[in-house]
């Protein structure tokens, strides 16, 4: 697997994401976060969420990864108003992807 992947949103921009920590622990930082699914034709987005603490994003995702063969990626993303915009960019690019917590 993969440290960095690049997802392409619907307008073609490239927001980059990063494994989990395989120390199993995240900052309590704010950002994008995303179940990913590997194959030879490449990488399927699972879901996608938002949080304002990235420490709780397995916790959030626990039930997609336990269902699907998928891995854990976060994005840190301090403004609100760019997870939202970066949030929705990749959910117009991948419609069938699960959202797995947005913020209010």
């Amino acid at each position: 697997m993969r440290e960095f992947v690049e997802l392409r949103g619907a307008s073609g921009a490239a927001y980059r994401f990063r494994a989990w920590p395989e120390s199993d622990h995240h900052t309590p930082t704010a950002g994008n976060f995303a179940v990913l699914a590997f194959d030879s034709q490449g990488v399927t987005i699972v879901a996608l969420g938002i949080s304002s603490d990235l420490s709780r994003a397995k916790t959030l995702a626990q039930e997609t990864l336990a269902a699907s063969s998928g891995h854990l990626f976060t994005r840190l993303n301090v403004s609100r108003a760019l997870r939202d915009t970066e949030h929705e960019d990749l959910l117009a690019a991948q419609p069938a992807a699960q959202t797995l917590s947005h913020e209010a």
